[in-house]
């Protein structure tokens, strides 16, 4: 008689991605629905999502990774997200500029960061998404360097980052926490067959 059992693994690491969604998320509907997307709303936005974000990056990553260089990848990305979001809000009246050069500057430091503790994670089931967070990053920085812009391109495309990334935390951690290994089966003595 075969019998067949499906064991799941719950990584410890999926309540971060889910924790880091959520000010991501407010920031996109808190944008999305707000009539005034001046630099100094976009300033305020970046500094409140870049601290918030920041510090749970440090504080649950330290607590959850298991290889510390990726611990300290990590704690490196939160504490410069803490103090570029720390000047931003401290100079909220900065204008545009200023709001492209925390944004430019943060995303691209985290961004490279996340993305090689991505492909540098080998069989961790979070690489992956580590590394299509950071690349996302990455991205979202190239644009603000090279397009055109002006306060309301800006602070929307600040409002569609935020959106998209916190959709994808949700489901990377959602898929952390339901992963299920592939099913193991446990065969017993296989039947003789009866000589014709």
């Amino acid at each position: 008689m075969t019998e067949t059992r499906r064991s799941t693994e719950r990584s410890p690491y999926w309540g971060v991605p889910v924790a880091r969604a959520i000010p991501f998320i407010v920031t996109a509907l808190v944008i999305t629905f707000s009539p005034n997307h001046s630099a100094q709303v976009g300033l305020f936005a970046y500094g409140v999502l870049a601290i918030v974000s920041g510090l749970i990056v440090a504080v649950l990553s330290w607590r959850t990774i298991e290889v510390r260089s990726t611990r300290v990848v990590f704690l490196v990305q939160g504490v410069a997200s803490v103090l570029f979001g720390a000047l931003a809000l401290g100079f909220n009246a900065g204008g545009l500029g200023f709001l492209l050069f925390c944004a430019t500057m943060n995303s691209a430091i985290g961004g490279f960061l996340e993305l090689y503790a991505g492909l540098k994670a080998g069989k961790n089931p979070a690489g992956r998404d580590w590394a299509v967070v950071g690349g996302l990053t990455v991205v979202f920085a190239l644009v603000l360097i090279f397009f055109p812009t002006d306060p309301v391109f800006a602070v929307g495309m600040l409002g569609a980052y935020s959106a998209v990334i916190g959709l994808f935390l949700v489901i990377g951690g959602l898929s952390l926490r339901w992963g299920t290994t592939a099913p193991v089966a446990a065969t017993g003595p296989e039947p003789t067959r009866r000589a014709s």
